[in-house]
This record gives structure tokens, sequence and C-alpha cells, in this order.
């Protein structure tokens, strides 16, 4: 390997480190807001608004979506259609599962989680938390897995929204923040001129 392509690794290697260790405090600000807005609507709803044997409405994989969206949001994994596409497809599906194999759960959990991330690959709605909600509805309490089908609905399609609602705001108050990235939002407008009639 030439002298001069060893150089110019060494110098791409330690640029990418160097930036990736940067504390940029504007951007840990609105991380923390938005994330605490938006996961403590749903714990307010949880703990203060509902009683306390009505609905499970807070579950373990809010807090993953809650990196995505408000922590890396240009990521493809954080957008709105993934964001809301990738955990109600695995809710579905892992309600099924939990339908279809009850009692054993060696079974169902990863069947669960397995099919969930070949539906969001599919349905390009691939989103991390999405695999945790389905598991979620195979692996959780009694009252969850009673829930059925309303599990899709609430928690899972009504908390999404609300950390949409949240990143919506959040994520767009400053001018060095965009939520939906530019990508996204360009995708979404060629998909609305191609469906006009």
């Amino acid at each position: 390997m030439p002298v001069q392509k060893i150089k110019r690794t060494y110098r791409k290697a330690r640029y990418v480190v160097y930036k990736e260790t940067l504390v940029d405090f504007k951007e840990h600000f609105w991380a923390f807001l938005g994330s605490f807005a938006g996961l403590g609507a749903i714990a307010f709803i949880q703990y203060k608004a509902l009683p306390e044997q009505d609905v499970i409405f807070l579950i373990g994989s809010f807090g993953a979506s809650c990196v995505l969206v408000y922590g890396v949001i240009q990521s493809p994994l954080a957008q709105p259609r993934n964001l809301i596409g990738g955990h109600v497809i695995s809710a579905l599906i892992g309600v099924t599962i939990q339908k279809l194999v009850p009692d054993i759960v060696w079974i169902a959990a990863p069947l669960a989680v397995s099919l969930s991330i070949i539906a969001m690959q599919i349905t390009k709605t691939l989103h991390p938390p999405g695999g945790a909600t389905a598991l979620i509805a195979v692996t959780a309490s009694p009252e969850i897995k009673a829930m059925g089908y309303l599990y899709v609905l609430t928690p899972v399609l009504a908390g999404a929204m609300i950390l949409l609602a949240a990143a919506l705001i959040f994520n767009n108050m400053t001018k060095n923040r965009q939520y939906p990235s530019a990508y996204a939002v360009h995708k979404f407008k060629r998909f609305r001129k191609s469906i006009k009639f």
C-alpha cells in the first residue's frame, strides 16, 4: 500500500473520529427537550389521566424510538413513515403470532421479531424499536396479551402519534434541525404527484 494512500486513510479516520466526538450542546438540548416532552406526554397519560387498571400506555419500545426520532433525526429509520409504520406493522404481527402460538414463547418471540423485520423491510418502514414492539406483544404481561388487536391502536399507534407530534414541534424549532428530513419530504411530494388522477 503506497504511503500516500495510508496517509489519506489516516486523515479520513482522524476526521471521522474527531467529527463524531464533537459536543453540540444545542443539538443535545433539543434532543432532550423533544424526548422529554414526547415520552413525558405518554407517561402522563399512563399515570395521571387513565385509571390504574385501565390501559397500558407506556411500552419500552417507545424509549428506543425517542433515541432515533429526537437524537438522529436525519436517519431514514427515524422518519415519520418508519416511526408509525414500523410500530403498527410490528404490533400487528406480534399480536397475530401471540394468538397463533400463545404458549410456546421460545418460538413465538423470535418468530414475531423476525417476521416484523421482513414486513418492515418489504414496506420500507424499517424502525428498529418495532422489533421490540412485536416482542412485547408476545412476552408482556397478561394485561397486554388480553388486549389483543387493541394493543395495535393503543398504546402502539396512539403512542407513536404522540412521539411524532412532539418530534414535528421540537425538531423544527431551530433552523439547524429539520424533521422530517428534506429527502423524506421530497419523496413524499413525488409520491403525492404520482397518485393524482
